[in-house]
């Protein structure tokens, strides 16, 4: 079983600056996309941003300009630097990483607080 760790979550003014990790403890096949999704109080989890095995990006509208995603496959670790922190960024962030194997095997982590203040 694999198993997703966080790191990098906490509590930053307005402006500032975090840097999430995601490290898995093991493959379950090939990697494909990794991603960070995240779930504000009271809302839905909705997706924040993604990277391909290509290395092809994708961001939610509102973190474009400011987040960026990055992977080290070697490490299967996904990296997601966020920079230019807003409160609305206030949420719980999870990693989630897929692998393709005999077939297709779907991973979260457990969630990291981020919390922006004004």
């Amino acid at each position: 079983q694999v198993q997703l760790v966080e790191s990098g979550g906490g509590s930053v003014r307005a402006g500032g600056s975090l840097r999430l990790s995601c490290a898995a403890s093991g493959r379950a096949g090939s990697i494909d996309t990794m991603g960070w999704y995240r779930q504000p109080p009271g809302k839905q989890r909705e997706l924040v941003a993604a990277i391909t095995a290509g290395g092809t990006t994708n961001y939610t509208d509102s973190v474009k300009g400011r987040f960026t995603i990055s992977r080290d496959s070697a490490k299967i670790t996904v990296y997601l630097q966020m920079n230019s922190l807003k409160p609305e960024d206030t949420a719980v962030y999870y990693c989630r990483i897929v692998f393709w194997g005999l077939a297709k095997y779907i991973y979260w982590g457990q969630g990291t607080q981020v919390t922006v203040s004004s």
